[in-house]
């Protein structure tokens, strides 16, 4: 609210000024006084800024909209049959099994703002061969707010892309799956649904940061004129529709500046403001429509508020003393629910009771009328005004704000209730109120059965639906995994320098960017390849690339930077190759999410490598990798400083022992944790392999250190070994003891052999690339034996009999924690005696000798476990371990290290 004018006269005269300006040089000119008023003043000493807040109305005027394009009267009645028969849905199952939940009120919300994009705005991707067709249309990319599934789900039935048993199995995946027939999941699942869902959006505050990071990757592709296609920069649009109570969620408004920075014009949020989250209201003592327009403004969106329904027009037109703009200035979102909840009489005598003007204004409308008074967001007009502008405007994101009432038409039991959103269940009387208020053609018969209601296929209502669809290029959601093959180089071609290391010593890190550097250089890989980091390249000596392969900006680099003159000079380009993300490992996540899925939203087959500290990986971002990973990305993921001694001096935050253990719950995951550089470019080869020739959906997790230490050299025979996760590094038919190694500390693995041949034990050494793989193998041979399906026996037994297994004692080692090795007890041979050491507890700062003597996981300390196993079977043992202890320095502890 403005301050009580001290001087009415010369206001008016500004004000008329003003006006004049608008009348004959137009708005632009009015925008340039107002800016150049603003800057004066600050120059002056004056400490203002505009109001980033408008009125509480519509900010496209009623004289500013053009014709609806649709017939209007169609497209409701269309919108009532979705509307019944997603109720129908979620009523059903929950008469069924009360266990099964689902939700009415959100899509009651949202359900004309959908309509009017199906009918209206989203382009559909056309099944052409994208390769061979110009005028191929990829099509719009939809994120739905995940609570509205069951309106999509309606559409499709009407559309024929679902039968009624579909619905029948809303939220009954399994039994549908034993029947032969098809259920539908709770929410958007591309996992689940492969053919139908794009995005999976269920956790709240994901989609509105892949949704950006989704328009920012297509304006990648672009830039690197990876688009086969001409205009679909321009025709392509993202649509993300979420709610106003997600909005809460930090990743929601994370990357809001990145979307303005970068001028996304090709992204549209529609923020559907029903003013509820679960419990109660959004924001009951403010307005959340006024805080997310000020939020969205500041952060360089254009906002479009569509608050008011066509009925409201006229009041509006007739309120010379904008007494409801006063109003509403005064009304917070407790109230507005309030009246939502309630009927014509209570909003007479509540709302417009407030004074003589606002009584004045609707003395000639009756109780009934005003209860049909509608907000903005349940009006096809105001929607594809709103939505138009959107799409037509350029140079800034733009964001709807349309308000809504949640469970809108379910009449007194749910409309704008607190308890709406957990409505499941309707009763007869609400069923035939529901049914009445919309002009459903059900008996009542139809209505106690719960019938679902499709008109006749020749039905105007039928056409129409149908037409709509053709002309916008198909139906959607679909999603499609139709994109071509990529050759992949054999794994010498690749990495010889890997495969026969001879020695050399170099960190599994420096291996890994000699690899991306030579895949750059394929003809037919390299750009196709999708370098991202989180603002540490030089970290992981990836600075080389910088001026190689470039920085991707869509402003290109209007500066010289400071280190031109180097050979790692910081070099930004509109088609740089690499996503350089700043300090933001959500935002590179969701970059890599784009890039992996790029074979099924744009056709195109690509190659993501993201590299990043791996404390700051799955621990950091576990919930964005679980959402990937419903996506069925295709790409590499690798945790650098990888394990929890090897970092050294960075302590407790950056040490990781986890990651794999994260990972292993991931089911499309594929995580390794190579010792060397020939398994890594084995383990990378053999990705590219499955993703880019068999297109597998599966992506790959690889942990990397910083270490330098002697690579060995590998031989072709242990390549299958590598892949399933374990081979014999050094055999010894007459070994005493087995050694399990992997990652960092193969090398501490290695000493320990050599201090068990000074005491005369012969050890073989194994690597384990895999504890995941392997585990996962066991798992599945286990259950098929306990099922009577098949007697295979688990990989690790097999590998080990082969190498003349003998029941040695088993010590495995590695740099995580000690639940990653656990993984395998139950697939060994049995009887096996097995000893796991790892790094569990907090990590702390030291150097790396020192760290591994502390969490017991030294070459001395991997030695003492297998002395200490072979004297339990042999009492001369004993002897000979007092004296290596000693020897050694060993000191028993009484405190345990994952205990301090």
């Amino acid at each position: 609210m403005l301050p009580n004018d001290g001087d009415p006269q010369e206001t008016a005269e500004w004000l008329a000024g003003l006006e004049g300006v608008l009348e004959h040089a137009g708005p632009e000119r009015v925008r340039y006084l107002l800016d150049t008023l603003h800057q004066h003043f600050q120059r002056q000493g004056g400490h203002w800024h505009p109001n980033l807040v408008t009125p509480y109305c519509n900010t496209i005027a009623a004289n500013e909209q053009a014709p609806y394009p649709g017939d209007l009267d169609l497209e409701q009645r269309l919108a009532a049959i979705m509307r019944w028969n997603a109720m129908v849905m979620v009523v059903r199952a929950n008469r069924l099994q009360a266990e099964l939940g689902g939700h009415i009120a959100s899509y009651a919300s949202a359900a004309d703002l959908f309509e009017v994009g199906f009918n209206h705005f989203f382009q559909a991707r056309q099944e052409h061969d994208q390769n061979t067709d110009p005028n191929a249309q990829l099509g719009d990319l939809v994120f739905f707010q995940p609570h509205s599934a069951p309106g999509v789900y309606a559409r499709a039935f009407l559309e024929g892309r679902l039968p009624a048993s579909a619905l029948e199995h809303y939220r009954r995946e399994v039994v549908a799956q034993q029947q032969g027939l098809r259920g539908l999941s709770s929410y958007p699942h591309p996992w689940l649904q492969p053919d139908f869902w794009q995005f999976p959006t269920g956790s709240m505050g994901i989609g509105p940061l892949s949704a950006i990071y989704q328009a920012r990757f297509m304006r990648y592709l672009e830039h690197r004129q990876l688009y086969q296609h001409a205009g679909q920069h321009v025709s392509r649009k993202v649509w993300g529709f979420f709610g106003d109570g997600e909005m809460d969620e930090p990743e929601s408004l994370a990357a809001l500046s990145l979307a303005a920075r970068e001028q996304l014009d090709n992204l549209i949020f529609v923020i559907n403001c029903n003013l509820q989250r679960l419990d109660g209201p959004v924001r009951g003592n403010g307005r959340v429509i006024d805080e997310l327009e000020a939020l969205f403004t500041g952060a360089g969106w254009h906002v479009i508020k569509v608050l008011w329904g066509s009925d409201w027009d006229g009041l509006f037109a007739r309120d010379k003393e904008q007494a409801l703009l006063k109003a509403f200035a005064q009304t917070v979102d407790g109230q507005f629910q309030t009246f939502s909840a309630n009927d014509g009489r209570f909003n007479r005598e509540r709302f417009f009771g407030q004074n003589p003007a606002l009584q004045q204004l609707v003395a000639g409308m009756s109780d009934a009328e005003i209860d049909r008074l509608r907000r903005g967001g349940h009006d096809f007009v105001k929607i594809h005004a709103a939505y138009s502008a959107a799409r037509a405007h350029r140079g800034q994101p733009t964001v709807v704000l349309a308000k809504t009432m949640k469970g809108y038409g379910m009449g007194e039991v749910a409309q704008g209730r607190m308890t709406t959103h957990q409505q499941k269940k309707l009763d007869l009387d609400d069923l035939f109120a529901f049914r009445n208020r919309f002009a459903l053609p059900l008996s009542d018969a139809q209505v106690e059965a719960l019938d679902f209601y499709q008109p006749p296929a020749e039905s105007a209502e039928m056409q129409y639906l149908h037409a709509r669809r053709q002309a916008l290029g198909g139906y959607l959601p679909a999603r499609s995994s139709t994109c071509p093959t990529l050759a992949v180089p054999a794994v010498d071609t690749l990495a010889n320098f890997a495969l026969q290391a001879n020695g050399k010593e170099m960190s599994t890190t420096m291996a890994f960017v000699r690899l991306l550097g030579n895949l750059l250089k394929d003809p037919t890989l390299g750009p196709r390849v999708v370098p991202i980091v989180a603002d540490e390249a030089r970290t992981f000596g990836m600075a080389n690339l910088f001026r190689q392969i470039g920085i991707y900006s869509p402003h290109g680099q209007r500066y010289e930077p400071e280190d031109a003159g180097s050979l790692t000079s910081y070099r930004e380009a509109q088609n740089g190759q690499i996503l350089e993300e700043g300090i933001s490992e959500a935002g590179a996540l969701a970059s890599w999410t784009a890039a992996a899925t790029a074979y099924s939203v744009h056709g195109q087959p690509l190659l993501p490598f993201y590299i990043f500290y791996s404390m700051f990986g799955f621990q950091r971002v576990g919930d964005l990798i679980w959402a990937a990973a419903d996506q069925r990305p295709r790409g590499f993921l690798l945790g650098a400083t990888a394990g929890r001694t090897t970092l050294g001096g960075e302590g407790l935050q950056h040490q990781d022992g986890h990651s794999h253990l994260i990972a292993a719950t991931v089911p499309n995951c594929r995580a390794y944790d190579p010792a060397y550089a020939g398994e890594l470019a084995v383990i990378i080869q053999h990705g590219l392999q499955r993703m880019l020739v068999a297109q597998e959906d599966a992506f790959y997790y690889l942990t990397v250190g910083n270490a330098n230490y002697a690579q060995a050299s590998l031989d072709a025979a242990h390549h299958e070994g590598v892949i399933r996760g374990a081979y014999c590094l050094a055999s010894d038919a007459e070994a005493d003891v087995i050694l399990f190694g992997s990652g960092a500390l193969m090398p501490e693995v290695l000493a320990a052999q050599a201090l068990l041949a000074e005491q005369g034990i012969r050890a073989a050494i194994w690597s384990i690339t895999s504890y995941t793989e392997l585990a996962r193998d066991g798992a599945a041979c286990e259950r098929a034996q306990r099922l009577g399906l098949d007697e295979t026996v688990p990989y690790i037994q097999q590998a080990l009999v082969a190498q003349g297994y003998a029941g040695q004692p088993i010590i495995a080692v590695t740099d995580y924690q000690r639940a990653l090795p656990e993984m395998l007890r139950a697939y060994l041979p049995t009887g096996a005696s097995y000893t796991t050491l790892g790094t569990d507890g907090f990590g702390r700062s030291d150097g790396r000798a020192a760290l591994r003597d502390y969490f017991e996981v030294s070459a001395g300390w991997i030695a003492d476990a297998a002395i200490y196993q072979l004297s339990l079977l042999n009492p001369v043992y004993r002897a000979a371990r007092a004296n290596f202890r000693a020897a050694v320095g060993l000191m028993s502890r009484a405190v345990i290290p994952w205990q301090q």
